[in-house]
């Protein structure tokens, strides 16, 4: 290179002012030391000058070291970089500030051979159209962070252009050529139909020999090549070539890094018709259709999107919906030029399985005819992800609402069977208003069980897990599931000899059985079979289906099937949504699956359904085994309604309750005092705090609702056990156990006991808290 180093030894600049420094200091000394014989100054004063003299002198000689020592490490740096990019294979220039290239190696005096310039931008000016302003970025950000890289696509392909910064000002500059470009390929250039790749900003990166031949010459931009901007995708728009103006129908598809490829179909005889073989060819799903909507053809792809075989005697109307306006409006305003170009997402009426699609219309003439062509592009993945976020908003909103009724009602429920229970007590079974009360108390606990069930959809409720044999919990289900499924349907138990337990809540779990026994009755209204199966499974590897994923280990499945009317597939995937239902209007409210979902997913299991059209249907529940130690019933927090009441000579203590709601508060004093406790109200949390400034007050037990307007429950808990550590507390809520405060902390010695709760279970909750 003319005006270069041919070596590569890189003379880097070296700043050395101490030079010209020496000499003007030893000129300075040589003056000091004359100036008393020329001058005739008196001795005391020559002396003193002497001695100024000899000590610049040694500030010379001081100099003079260092500077040597400056260039010998200089030097050992250059003989470092030089066998360091030497032999690099990637071009490699050591540069200035100001871009003057002091080095390079031989790779760079190999790559830019018939470069005449001694700066990098104009040696680079070869491969980069505007090499200044890249140059100035990187080095810019190079001097803040000591180096910087930039992938750049030519016209050539991609470079990968680096730079560090080196001690002295200097910078190390290596010019890298990817040869990875997917979009210059031999593969690109063998596609028989026009290509073009264009980059963000228009540039023309890539053409195939298909485009070169169509354009008749290369191009640098897409505002040379057509007529107006932008390029409109999946309709006609007008390009200019060496032999003119020809119509051609574009197709785009969006790559990575703002890149996109251009695919064109030109119009034969600028009648904008399109040619069947070329329709055939290209990469996107094309349909051609009448402005009636009758399929004319289709190429492969639209075929096969579509799931058909043929065009004959079909109307798109029958293999499209979802348009929100009939079809034929549609096709007639895009037919008339009315339409505006706008793309449609419809779904396919496909048996097999669930697809949308984004459908964009043009109008072309075709023998004089107007024909419509459809471009299709498959985005069932795209309306796959924004079902899933709906369905997501959709239980948040259902889970909200649940846990807001649940909350109050619960409260009232509360109320409501704690003072029925108080009234019991003064009631013997002979009083005549004793079965009134009874009534109330037992409506009471069906309005707790609807709740419960409300909370299911969200897998918000409370469980009251124990250890099940599947086996045993069926066995006292069969009396009530054959009368549910009545004469006409069989209903057949088949279980593993081998069964290990399970932990489950079992009310919980024979409604989930009692549901789908009774939607495979539905299935069958001229009867026939349900087989309900139990075996234990054991999973060596994960089994992954339906988008969940079951861990491997030690199962119990219970599967139900029948031989009914079977589900579609298209409507397989929705069974488990909320106030979804494959029956007739009427005959089912869409709550019984998604209630067995929730409470299949809160219980740690899993459940799938197979359905094969008019042959049947199969549910699988997957269960954990249980694997710990079965917990004495002496243990057991929650108490059964029915257990007999503590003596009342076992209440002693005394317990702070705190309860925002006036009736609960009522209920629970009443029932605590009446077991003997000594009991102290408060309607909120700030005012148990106060309560409890008093040092000579002794708590043994805090009652507390754990939401509350103000400080919640958990939180002025702990405030008060920073001064009391072995007060013991019972939480109790209308909201499900681990629905609040997950974030934070457990609080030692606490148990939760849900609303409704009766009096029994208070009373015994505290008495098991104490002792």
């Amino acid at each position: 290179m003319n005006g270069r180093h041919a070596s590569p030894v890189p003379q880097l600049r070296v700043y050395t002012p101490e030079h010209a420094r020496l000499a003007a200091v030893l000129l300075l000394s040589g003056m000091v030391i004359t100036a008393p014989w020329l001058f005739q100054t008196p001795e005391w004063i020559t002396r003193g000058l002497v001695a100024v003299g000899l000590t610049l002198i040694a500030v010379a000689l001081m100099m003079l070291v260092q500077a040597r020592t400056r260039l010998r490490a200089r030097s050992m740096a250059a003989a470092l970089l030089t066998g360091f990019i030497d032999k690099d294979a990637t071009a490699t220039f050591v540069c200035d500030d100001d871009g003057m290239i002091h080095a390079s190696n031989g790779a760079a005096l190999k790559r830019f051979a018939d470069a005449d310039t001694e700066t990098l931008a104009g040696t680079l000016r070869s491969i980069l159209a505007n090499p200044s302003a890249v140059l100035f970025r990187l080095q810019s950000r190079a001097r803040v962070d000591g180096a910087a890289r930039e992938d750049i696509v030519t016209r050539r392909g991609h470079v990968r252009l680096a730079v560090h910064q080196m001690q002295g000002g200097s910078f190390l500059w290596r010019v890298e050529e990817i040869t990875d470009r997917p979009t210059t390929s031999r593969g690109a250039d063998a596609v028989p139909i026009p290509m073009l790749t264009v980059g963000r900003t228009g540039a023309v990166l890539f053409m195939n020999e298909a485009a070169r031949s169509l354009i008749g010459e290369r191009v640098k931009s897409t505002d040379r090549l057509f007529t107006s901007l932008p390029v409109l995708s999946g309709q006609i728009n007008t390009m200019s070539t060496k032999s003119g103006l020809i119509e051609v129908l574009v197709c785009e598809k969006n790559r990575s890094q703002g890149r996109s490829e251009l695919y064109f179909l030109q119009l034969a005889d600028n009648e904008t018709s399109v040619g069947q073989a070329s329709l055939e060819s290209l990469p996107v799903p094309f349909v051609k259709v009448d402005p009636k909507g009758t399929l004319l053809s289709a190429n492969k792809l639209g075929m096969h999107l579509l799931g058909i075989s043929s065009c004959g005697n079909l109307n798109i109307g029958q293999l499209m919906d979802g348009l929100g306006r009939p079809m034929s409006d549609w096709l007639r305003d895009t037919a008339d030029g009315q339409a505006s170009h706008k793309s449609e997402f419809l779904r396919l009426t496909r048996r097999d399985k669930e697809v949308f699609v984004q459908v964009t219309l043009t109008r072309v003439i075709e023998e004089g005819e107007t024909v419509l062509i459809a471009v299709l592009n498959d985005a069932t993945e795209l309306k796959t992800l924004e079902a899933q976020f709906v369905q997501s908003q959709k239980m948040q909103a259902i889970g909200q609402l649940a846990g807001g009724v649940a909350h109050d009602f619960n409260n009232l429920l509360t109320a409501i069977s704690g003072h029925c229970d108080l009234l019991l007590l003064r009631h013997d079974q002979g009083d005549q208003d004793f079965g009134d009360l009874i009534q109330i108390h037992e409506n009471a606990n069906r309005a707790a069980a609807l709740v419960s069930q409300l909370l299911a959809f969200s897998r918000k409720q409370t469980l009251q897990p124990e250890v099940l044999d599947v086996r045993d919990t069926l066995s006292d289900l069969t009396h009530l599931l054959n009368r549910l499924v009545g004469e006409k349907v069989t209903l057949t138990l088949s279980h593993d000899p081998v069964m290990r337990s399970i932990r489950a809540d079992k009310r919980q779990l024979e409604q989930v059985l009692m549901n789908l026994v009774v939607n495979a009755r539905d299935a069958m209204p001229q009867g026939g079979e349900i087989r309900i199966e139990t075996e234990a499974v054991v999973l060596d590897q994960p089994l992954e289906r339906n988008r969940a994923v079951v861990p491997a280990g030690d199962w119990v499945t219970v599967k139900v099937s029948d031989e009914g009317v079977g589900i579609s597939p298209d409507k397989l995937q929705k069974v488990f949504e909320p106030f979804y239902t494959t029956k007739r209007t009427g005959e089912g409210t869409g709550l019984g699956l998604s209630t067995a979902y929730g409470i299949i997913k809160q219980t740690g299991g899993y459940i799938f359904v197979d359905s094969i059209k008019d042959q049947g249907t199969q549910f699988t529940l997957f269960f954990p085994v249980n694997t710990q130690v079965e917990p004495e019933a002496a243990a057991a927090i929650t108490v059964d309604a029915t257990a007999k009441p503590v003596a009342a000579q076992h209440g002693e203590g005394v317990v702070l309750l705190v309860e925002d709601e006036a009736p609960v508060r009522a209920f629970a004093s009443r029932a605590l005092r009446m077991r003997g406790y000594t009991v102290l109200e408060a309607e909120s949390a700030e005012d148990a705090l106060r309560t409890l400034e008093d040092p000579g007050l002794t708590v043994d037990v805090f009652v507390t609702d754990v939401v509350m307007p103000g400080m919640d429950g958990p939180s002025w808990v702990r405030e008060a056990l920073k001064t009391r550590p072995d007060t013991r507390v019972v939480f109790v809520s209308g909201y499900a156990e681990g629905a609040f405060g997950e974030a934070e902390p457990s609080v030692p010695n606490s148990v939760f006991l849900p609303k409704p709760f009766s009096l029994n279970q208070l009373t015994e909750t505290v008495h098991e808290q104490l002792h």
